[in-house]
């Protein structure tokens, strides 16, 4: 699509809207990481498996479900009652776990980790909220302080996005969506009713950045926090409530439609 062929904006609203209701349905779960958390019903272990099955999200989708499905089972598929009553013997069970270049230690600092939040944080979503209002990404940067809190492991470190540094936190911006929207079709679940949708950054990854450039929706040529304010600020335009919806449309077209 060249530049004189791109959508007028009513035209872009009116394709993008399309392909939400066409993508944001409950068909979408099965082959999508968060089929991980949609097996639990209680909110905490919604949390911990979509923030667990998040962190492992970069590759090919089939082979992050094998690998996040293995997390789950490795806790007993109960990661609320794992994580808060875990004790070291207990992570010996993880001494084999790897993905990528997430291996057994980054998992055994995880989990250590979530404990410490849900035992003297409050959670996730509380740890999550306290910087909420200001934007998303100073509530990532804030939640990373607060995991991390001069702890981290070097190599662990590159499993939590950095905002400061640059990074557009896709990650971590798709688990955000997970738990704060709403959208009344089974697909996120809308569990932190304290942080509002308006306020989130869409995820932008190699396809919904590829497609939003050719939507003629982002300049920016890189995959980088500075493009994703800048995409999340073309959204806000088409629908200043809820503009991470379009993250739907835009995996979408990119995934599924090669578009």
């Amino acid at each position: 699509m060249t530049t004189s062929e791109r959508l007028s904006r009513i035209e872009l609203h009116s394709f993008l809207e399309e392909k939400v209701a066409q993508y944001n349905d409950s068909s979408f779960i099965q082959s999508d990481p968060i089929s991980i958390p949609h097996q639990f019903t209680k909110k905490e272990d919604i949390e911990i498996s979509g923030f667990i099955t998040a962190i492992l999200s970069w590759g090919q989708r089939k082979a992050i479900i094998q690998k996040a499905t293995l997390f789950m089972q490795l806790m007993d598929n109960a990661p609320y009652d794992f994580i808060t009553n875990m004790q070291d013997p207990d992570l010996q069970v993880f001494h084999k776990y790897v993905y990528r270049t997430f291996n057994a230690e980054d998992a055994f600092y995880m989990i250590k980790r979530l404990q410490w939040i849900y035992l003297h944080k409050g959670g996730l979503e509380q740890t999550f909220s306290n910087q909420f209002k200001a934007g998303a990404f100073e509530a990532i940067t804030s939640f990373r302080h607060s995991f991390t809190e001069n702890t981290l492991p070097g190599r662990t470190g590159r499993h939590l996005a950095d905002p400061t540094k640059g990074s557009a936190a896709k990650r971590i911006n798709m688990f955000l969506r997970w738990m704060v929207r709403d959208d009344k079709k089974g697909v996120d679940f809308g569990l932190w009713k304290s942080l509002s949708p308006s306020l989130l950054i869409c995820p932008l990854d190699v396809h919904s950045g590829r497609v939003a450039r050719k939507l003629g929706i982002l300049t920016r040529n890189q995959n980088d926090k500075k493009a994703a304010e800048e995409l999340t600020s073309c959204l806000i335009e088409l629908d200043p409530k809820d503009p991470v919806k379009y993250d739907f449309a835009l995996f979408g077209l990119g995934v599924f439609e090669k578009f």
